[in-house]
């Protein structure tokens, strides 16, 4: 298997961003991957998705999305990270691969569906255990979460214990969620994966995400919890030969406003 090699890139908006890149050798299909929420490209999880799409041949990019791991910037919850995906696919573009996918998981998820959804180029989108709509409080997982961002106490917390840098202040604006940018996702090939043990995210976001883009595949994984750590070897495989199928067809690009 190939050595990952570190890569700088700087977003439209000025955040280094820092990943690590598995080569492939054919350079026909490259993978953005794109963690949740407190993660990074060497989270021991987040290694085993790479190495799992490594072994069908795919280049891989894993992103330290801003204010996580090695890159700079604050984190945003899902709304500036858009940039650092796009960069993400200009990079592999550059590198000369045929064909890029972007896939997330949970925040990282919410990132990819609305980077697609907002004019990005990625040829096929891969969204995992991720949000279809903000503010979630009807779970204990979310509620910690939001305090996490939002209070003074929560964000301390989540630096020394997470190594995790969040914005203070909130959105200045909502940005769309997920599900409102979704419909425009298509005809980009999307898959929407959820587990029906998400004690982050309930039914009704997966729901949501469905009924915005009605050609997405969506995959209710029983059983499954929530994102990186929930995901099985068997489900890598399975995403990887999808996105096989889904890129074998001719490649639609809308123009990336990114």
């Amino acid at each position: 298997m190939a050595v990952p090699s570190p890569v700088v890139m700087t977003t439209r908006d000025g955040v280094r961003i820092v990943a690590d890149h598995w080569p492939a050798a054919d350079r026909h299909i490259g993978c953005v991957v794109a963690h949740g929420f407190t993660g990074w490209a060497r989270n021991r999880e987040i290694e085993r998705i790479v190495r799992g799409l490594a072994d069908e041949r795919y280049g891989v990019l894993a992103l330290d999305l801003r204010g996580h791991g090695r890159s700079g910037g604050l984190g945003t919850a899902g709304a500036e990270e858009i940039h650092d995906v796009a960069a993400g696919v200009t990079w592999l573009r550059g590198a000369g691969y045929e064909r890029v996918a972007v896939l997330g998981w949970s925040m990282g998820g919410s990132a990819v569906l609305r980077h697609a959804g907002l004019g990005g180029d990625a040829d096929a989108v891969v969204s995992v255990s991720a949000p279809g709509l903000w503010f979630e409080r009807g779970t204990r997982s979310m509620r910690f979460a939001h305090w996490m961002f939002e209070k003074r106490t929560g964000r301390t917390v989540t630096r020394l214990w997470r190594r995790t840098r969040v914005a203070a202040g909130g959105w200045p604006v909502v940005p769309e969620s997920p599900a409102e940018v979704a419909p425009a996702i298509g005809p980009t090939p999307l898959l929407v994966v959820h587990g029906d043990a998400d004690r982050y995210f309930p039914r009704r976001h997966v729901d949501a995400l469905a009924a915005a883009a009605p050609d997405a595949a969506v995959w209710i994984e029983p059983g499954m919890g929530h994102a990186e750590l929930a995901t099985s070897d068997d489900l890598v495989h399975r995403i990887g030969a999808w996105l096989g199928d889904a890129l074998a067809a001719p490649v639609c690009h809308h123009g990336s406003r990114d």
